[in-house]
């Protein structure tokens, strides 16, 4: 199979059930809005050694957030429902609740189940109830203001890991390939590819061959520096550059789409050779994303 030109492996991306929930930040600005959501998902590009995974989804403009304002949906993802409730209640604590002017309300409204976050308590009973629109929330008298928050933020069993390869005849077409991949994924809703830039420099596979305390290794399968020095060398020839994208997402039909988009965006950018995947047997997790199905 091709696109533009561009080979398209036949593989699978694995990946593995997680949960996720959503949470939009507003704020008096777009850009005070930004800086709590980029703060709020620090330190969230994997589960690995990250406490979870997190990015930015989308902008969401005033005309759609619950108090008239600009904001940025956020999505924090965790393999367990107990971590997470930990990882929202830090995060929005310590990265939205400090910041200027800001609000959280729960992204996910139509939901089975939500997860408490009990934050009014920081008010030391200054704190009071009220609405915005058709939302209950607690107000929590700060210095900059009241701080609007939802203390019920809902929570759907997600899928993370979803993933793909941009091979290009070199480190730079590679890189672009892959932002262009990361670009066309932003305008997919319920998705975030939360490495810096949305792009993974490392790769990586599970455990290592030499150092048995590591959890995780370099993928030297797909490295290009050790093309013909490994036996199991995945690079093709000609293949001088190579990008992962991980994708996590609130169902597996958003992660697909979010993977079909930017494997077609990649593939239009010159220099980009091949498109693969990263799995490992069926042993990580149920999900299996066919790259030539999903295209």
């Amino acid at each position: 199979m091709e696109i533009n030109g561009v080979k398209i492996d036949n593989t699978f991306a694995e990946a593995f059930p997680a949960w996720v929930s959503s949470v939009i930040v507003t704020a008096a600005t777009k850009e005070l809005a930004y800086s709590s959501a980029v703060e709020a998902t620090g330190f969230g590009t994997s589960v690995i050694a990250c406490p979870a995974e997190a990015g930015i989804d989308q902008y969401v403009p005033p005309q759609r957030t619950p108090d008239g304002r600009p904001g940025y949906g956020i999505l924090i993802v965790h393999p367990s429902k107990k971590k997470l409730k930990e990882q929202l209640i830090e995060r929005i604590a310590e990265c939205v609740l400090t910041a200027p002017t800001t609000a959280a309300f729960n992204g996910i409204t139509d939901c089975e189940e939500k997860l408490p976050m009990k934050l009014h308590f920081f008010g030391d009973g200054y704190e009071y109830q009220t609405k915005v629109g058709d939302r209950s929330v607690w107000a929590i008298p700060l210095m900059g203001g009241d701080f609007l928050t939802e203390e019920e933020i809902g929570v759907v069993k997600g899928v993370a890991g979803g993933n793909f390869f941009v091979m290009g005849d070199s480190t730079m077409s590679a890189l672009v390939g892959a932002q262009a991949a990361v670009a066309a994924i932003d305008e997919v809703c319920g998705v975030i590819t939360s490495f810096p830039g949305g792009i993974v420099g490392s790769g990586s596979k599970v455990g290592s061959k030499k150092y048995k305390f590591m959890n995780a290794s370099t993928n030297e399968q797909y490295c290009p520096s050790l093309k013909g020095k490994v036996p199991d060398s995945k690079i093709p020839d000609g293949i001088n550059g190579v990008f992962e994208i991980v994708i996590d997402g609130v169902s597996e039909a958003a992660v697909a789409e979010a993977m079909a988009a930017g494997i077609r965006a990649a593939c239009m950018v010159k220099g980009v050779k091949f498109i693969s995947a990263g799995n490992y047997g069926g042993t990580l997790g149920p999900f299996k994303f066919e790259l030539h199905k999903i295209l």
